[in-house]
């Protein structure tokens, strides 16, 4: 009865992983689409892989047949990939396809259509240069024929025999081992030799070949190198080691060597290989290697462009900002993603192309490849910019690197960013349709018409009938200008004790302004005199100090406080000067740069001296 209650609960988790894993995939990433070539040059002859990754759904619908003239390309077969990220599970099926050049040209194959449901996703453009001499290629290592009668083999492919500094140049390395010597790999692939530098190697890929009539298996490591200095070297040879199990010598003590079974005409003749068991092996670890290749490495050509950093291959930029309505001196985020193929290690962010009226802070960066080594893909660059003034837009990135197809500089730039950068100077408050109180008044009261001169007749019978229209006067009382004329002093007293009540409000909103900005002062500088703090909160805390200090002796906000301005208020002499300017940097670095709470320990010195700089801040 207990074994079947235990069947029923291991029923149940399995039941309950099955649910949850059906969950995180039903949660994955929506579906998405990239292609990528094994390689972006090739010779008339040489074949080149195409693959299409289609992420986030198991069913999708590609192209059967690419027709581009020039080129021959088939589908070759389909594989599955997954992932599991923090129990989120993505699945990703590639599709490979066969691309034989049949003349030399620069090639474009174009973006496809991927169906998945009733979505439609497009490939990126690709592009494939095509050279004439299939000699282009360079190949060393064992031959098919050689490597038929022996054992074990290694090979060292690298495509290109020239190539520009800085160039990355994939590369392969194959190892063949005979079935019948069940080996097991010691020691993973090398290459040997100076000048240039070599990406990861990769999981290989393993396949069964037969060459020469002997049946081997063949591991496959996928690689790029680039060269770090012109001239004519030698790459390799690549070699590796590997645990094999070979024949022991039945009429002798000492064991075979396994370079005599690689010099022998049919190494597999021993009774060891037919010997399912292997009673009489014994294991072994082996060395191969491969022979070398060469390479001529070119240097790059001069007059490089002003923010040319070494980035060699082919690439495109794009950008955008958030948020895109600000104030003076707020942040903005500017994403720039540098997509393409090449040597991304060696690519630095793109540069303003009008950094007038605009602070930059240092950029942060994160690369995703598209292929397995690591020189196809985007790289995103995140830059804080903070507006100086009212502005319109973004100015573009610009961004230089040098394409050794066309063997020339290509500066790429970005389409400006529209934005909205409100503030700055604000005009002075008018009042529109008011008047002041004078002249409130002023026009309230219409002033006399000058009565038309007239001469009088002295003579009293005259004046008698005028006598009437001088009696019958409007009283005071009644008159426009009587309330006009008392308004007027009530508002101005009003006004009067309205500003009174203001003026105390601000007073007091002052006081209270200064004593928290005291508090705060201290509280900083109390936190800086302990010594747990990392480096990023060391930074901000001292940064903050100096905007608080400076803010309570020119009676501004400290959040409008930079290095110039709290170094003109406290009068530094030159080497203070440089010693707040490198805090207020090292601050922005921790703050800005992807590292938020820095790395490493500050030196007890170095915390002296920045404390003792803060505390001697006095006006």
């Amino acid at each position: 009865m207990s074994m079947y209650v235990s069947q029923i609960r291991i029923g149940i988790l399995i039941g309950a992983l099955v649910a949850f894993a059906g969950t995180n995939c039903a949660l994955a990433d929506s579906p998405s689409v990239t292609a990528v070539l094994s390689n972006s040059q090739a010779a008339v002859g040489q074949t080149v892989q195409l693959q299409i990754r289609v992420s986030g759904s198991g069913e999708a619908k590609v192209p059967e047949n690419i027709a581009i003239d020039g080129l021959e390309i088939h589908p070759t077969g389909t594989s599955r990939q997954f992932e599991m990220h923090n129990f989120t599970t993505t699945s990703s099926v590639i599709y490979n396809y066969t691309i034989l050049p049949l003349k030399a040209g620069a090639f474009k194959i174009p973006s496809q259509t991927i169906r998945i449901g009733n979505n439609s996703l497009r490939t990126p453009e690709l592009a494939l240069n095509v050279v004439g001499s299939p000699g282009g290629s360079a190949r060393s290592g064992t031959t098919t024929q050689s490597a038929s009668a022996k054992i074990a083999f290694a090979e060292l492919i690298v495509p290109k025999k020239t190539a520009y500094v800085g160039e990355m140049i994939p590369i392969e390395i194959r190892l063949g081992f005979d079935l019948r010597v069940r080996p097991k790999l010691a020691e993973g692939p090398e290459i040997t030799g100076q000048g240039f530098t070599t990406q990861k190697l990769q999981q290989p890929q393993q396949n069964i070949e037969t060459i020469g009539g002997r049946t081997y298996d063949v591991l496959t490591f996928r690689t790029a190198i680039a060269a770090a200095r012109t001239g004519k070297f030698e790459i390799g040879p690549a070699q590796a080691s590997a645990i094999v199990v070979i024949p022991r010598g039945q009429s002798s003590t000492r064991p075979r060597s396994p370079l005599d079974l690689f010099n022998m005409d049919d190494p597999f003749a021993d009774p060891f290989f037919r010997d399912p068991f292997g009673s009489f092996g014994q294991q072994q670890k082996v060395t191969i290697k491969s022979e070398p290749a060469t390479l001529d490495v070119k240097p790059l050509p001069p007059n490089a462009p002003a923010n040319f950093s070494g980035a060699v291959g082919n690439f495109a930029i794009t950008a955008d900002a958030i948020p895109k309505s600000v104030q003076v001196g707020d942040p903005i985020t500017v994403t720039a993603t540098i997509s393409g193929r090449g040597n991304f290690d060696r690519m630095n962010a793109p540069a303003l192309e009008d950094e007038h009226g605009w602070h930059k802070y240092p950029p942060s960066s994160k690369f995703k490849q598209d292929d397995d080594i690591g020189i196809s893909g985007a790289k995103n660059f995140e830059m804080v910019l903070s507006p100086n003034e009212k502005k319109s837009v973004v100015p573009p990135l610009a961004f230089s690197y040098f394409d050794p197809i066309k063997e020339n500089y290509v500066t790429a730039r970005s389409e400006p960013i529209p934005i909205q950068v409100q503030g700055g100077a604000v005009p002075a408050a008018t009042l529109s349709g008011s008047a002041t109180p004078a002249t409130a008044a002023t026009s309230a009261t219409p002033a006399p018409v000058a009565a038309k001169a007239s001469p009088k007749p002295q003579d009293i019978l005259y004046q008698l009938p005028d006598r009437g229209r001088l009696q019958s006067f409007t009283p005071l009382y009644a008159r426009p200008g009587f309330w006009t004329a008392q308004i007027v002093p009530l508002i101005t007293l009003l006004g009067l004790v309205g500003w009174k009540i203001r003026q105390a409000k601000i007073d007091n909103r002052e006081t209270r302004r200064v004593a928290m900005l005291n508090q705060e002062s201290a509280e900083l500088l109390r936190r800086l005199r302990r010594s747990e703090l990392s480096p990023g909160e060391y930074f901000s805390d001292a940064s903050r100090a100096v905007r608080v200090k400076t803010a309570l002796a020119k009676n501004i906000d400290p959040n409008a406080v930079d290095f110039e301005t709290a170094a003109a208020a406290f009068e530094l002499d030159e080497g203070e000067r440089e010693q707040l300017r490198r805090l207020f940097q090292r601050s922005d670095e921790l703050r800005y740069s992807g590292r938020p709470n820095g790395s490493g320990t500050i030196l007890r010195e170095d915390r002296q001296h920045v404390l003792e700089l803060i505390e001697s801040l006095h006006v």
